[in-house]
């Protein structure tokens, strides 16, 4: 097959040394000398869609969107087949970064994917339904898995409240990878990729609050989560919902929920009395309810007091907060 008056063929063994010491060197961070690198390879074998899908790959590490871009169109411009190149995928990740959005939607729809009308005024590539998903924030440090709802195949809406550890907020949009790392399976079965960041897209102006409630049965914690809910913003029991997980158990297969029920979560590293479901058991699994939980709130701080205090207000008998405070 000819490309450009150039005959296809195999990689040289220049070309493959040159490559695979590169991702030697990207493994280890050295991302400056795999660069060198790549760009030799490129030079090469400037005829191989790999040599420029390669250095689109670094682009990305490196956060360089512009370069990513260039280097992804080369690669897709020495494509042999029609649709499902991973080439596709990374040029629109770069474009999606930089909010080219005519690139985005021309790259997804090669990929292969169905991208429905003609987007908003800007073009951007809106009503995918992609459905949920989880996100993976900070992989690289203190990584924490939060649920979100998939904009398009590069950002996901986070709908969790992240610990403050993590940096990030409710609300906020975060570009991610294309590949899963993992998945979290819920009650009926279905389970959901857990992709992983690659940097905050859109930052949220609702800031995240810490509290101690006193909730005399699930129902009154429930009560606080809907209440918050109908104001447009969030509140999550994290004495519930999180769990420490090594890095080989966050990146497999896990439910989403374990930790309740009659059995602990063998995959839960959290310690008993610490924040997590490790030993949590329900009511309706014969156990005591423990009253205290630290709750995460996503809410204005002209908002939250009030929302706290006519949710005491609704019952004042079995609820109670305190120590309130702002953590990101």
């Amino acid at each position: 097959m000819r490309i450009f008056g150039k005959v296809r063929h195999r990689p040289s063994a220049s070309w493959r040394q040159a490559t695979d010491r590169a991702f030697t060197l990207i493994g280890d961070g050295r991302y400056e000398d795999a660069g060198a690198l790549l760009t030799r390879a490129a030079d090469m074998e400037p005829w191989l869609s790999e040599s420029w899908f390669n250095l689109a790959l670094l682009h990305k590490f490196r956060h360089d969107w512009e370069q990513a871009r260039a280097a992804g169109l080369r690669a897709v411009a020495l494509l042999d087949r029609e649709s499902g190149a991973p080439d596709w995928w990374n040029v629109g990740i770069a474009a999606t970064a930089l909010q080219d959005w005519p690139l985005a939607r021309r790259a997804w729809q090669a990929y292969g994917l169905k991208v429905p009308g003609e987007g908003s005024p800007s073009g951007e590539p809106l009503g995918m339904a992609l459905g949920s998903a989880a996100v993976r924030l900070s992989p690289e440090g203190e990584a924490e898995v939060v649920w979100g709802r998939r904009l398009d195949p590069a950002r996901i809406e986070v709908l969790s409240i992240p610990l403050p550890s993590s940096g990030r907020r409710w609300g906020e949009v975060v570009l991610h990878d294309g590949v899963p790392h993992g998945e979290r399976t819920t009650s009926d079965g279905q389970a959901y990729p857990v992709f992983d960041e690659i940097e905050l897209w859109a930052p949220s102006p609702v800031p995240t609050w810490v509290v101690l409630l006193e909730a005399a049965t699930e129902a009154d914690r429930d009560a606080l989560e809907r209440l918050a809910a109908d104001a447009g913003f969030a509140a999550e029991d994290w004495s519930s919902s999180v769990r420490l997980l090594c890095r080989t158990c966050s990146e497999s297969r896990m439910p989403s929920d374990e930790g309740d029920g009659e059995h602990l979560d063998p995959h839960d590293h959290s310690e008993p009395g610490h924040p997590g479901p490790l030993g949590h058991r329900t009511a309706g699994s014969g156990s005591l309810w423990v009253p205290e939980r630290e709750c995460g709130i996503a809410a204005p701080s002209a908002l939250v007091r009030g929302l706290l205090d006519g949710w005491v207000a609704d019952s004042p008998d079995t609820r109670e907060w305190r120590d309130l405070e702002e953590v990101c």
